[in-house]
């Protein structure tokens, strides 16, 4: 069986900015919860029938705790945060699972379920529905992959490494050099993506990454400077890069089996009808065989 792991907080946004507004019987805003509702029985149609969808129930998260300066919800249009708990409920009733997350995020919901599900030899690949690189961290070989359902991009180890130039495990190293503007750290100075791959690609780690510029290995480029600045910098980079490090730990799903979706719940049809779309539960009916 292939588990299709699916990043809520993506897809919302995604639609957000994709498709015209729309109001549900209530007056609110529904129209990304609408896209995000048709990808997902989309998916379903195609074959896809062990699913789990995470989301950022609150933006904020433990993170903010480490870092001052890590993302928040400030600036997200509220008419987008609103529509977080009506996704949710809609893909309860839908009879999709879903991991609300509260203090963590959705990439550590995501990345413990990968880890559960790999766990498991029935199942053949786990695809992590995001073009997150963040999730890149957790790819391993062809059975973990990530896959950007929007530009239809199907990323395994190899490919994380043809994007990056690092192995999987140092992509939160790579991060904590380069910095992430979406999440709100800066990285450090002088490290670019260039320079991250020259010497990430020689050593893991940052402990890997002799003190001595000397002997960095000759092909990396500025070693000195680089030096300098990242062991200067050496408490925020290790700062950083816990930021960028996912968790595993988030009590997720006891097995795999709790994934496979049995078809929609009986209040499936009401939120289809207070989200104006009746037509979604004829899908998810007849997804389901009934």
């Amino acid at each position: 069986m292939d588990v299709h792991l699916i990043d809520g907080t993506y897809e919302l946004f995604r639609y957000f900015f994709a498709v015209p507004s729309a109001t549900d019987t209530a007056g609110e805003e529904v129209g990304a919860v609408r896209g995000v509702l048709t990808s997902v029985i989309s998916m379903i149609e195609n074959g896809a029938t062990h699913i789990g969808v995470a989301t950022d129930h609150v933006i904020e998260s433990f993170r903010n705790d480490l870092y001052s300066g890590y993302k928040t919800s400030e600036g997200v249009p509220p008419e987008l945060l609103s529509q977080f708990p009506i996704l949710e409920d809609a893909l309860v009733a839908m009879g999709v699972v879903v991991w609300p997350m509260v203090p963590f995020e959705a990439d550590d919901a995501l990345a413990s379920a990968a880890v559960k599900a790999a766990q498991d030899s029935r199942v053949e690949r786990v695809i992590i529905c995001t073009p997150d690189k963040d999730l890149s961290q957790c790819v391993t070989g062809t059975r973990v992959v990530q896959l950007d359902r929007r530009r239809d991009i199907l990323r395994d180890e190899a490919g994380v490494v043809t994007k990056f130039g690092v192995k999987p495990s140092s992509i939160p190293d790579f991060l904590a050099v380069v910095g992430d503007a979406a999440d709100g750290y800066p990285g450090i100075a002088g490290w670019g993506l260039k320079a991250a791959m020259q010497v990430l690609s020689q050593y893991l780690h940052l402990e890997d990454i002799p003190k001595d510029w000397q002997q960095w290995h000759p092909s990396i480029r500025r070693a000195r400077p680089l030096a300098e600045s990242l062991f200067n910098m050496w408490d925020d980079a290790l700062l950083f890069r816990r930021l960028a490090t996912l968790r595993l730990d988030v009590p997720v799903i006891p097995n795999v089996d709790e994934l496979r979706w049995k078809g929609p719940g009986q209040d499936f049809g009401k939120m289809c009808q207070r989200l104006k779309l009746p037509v979604l539960w004829d899908r998810a009916s007849s997804a389901a065989g009934l």
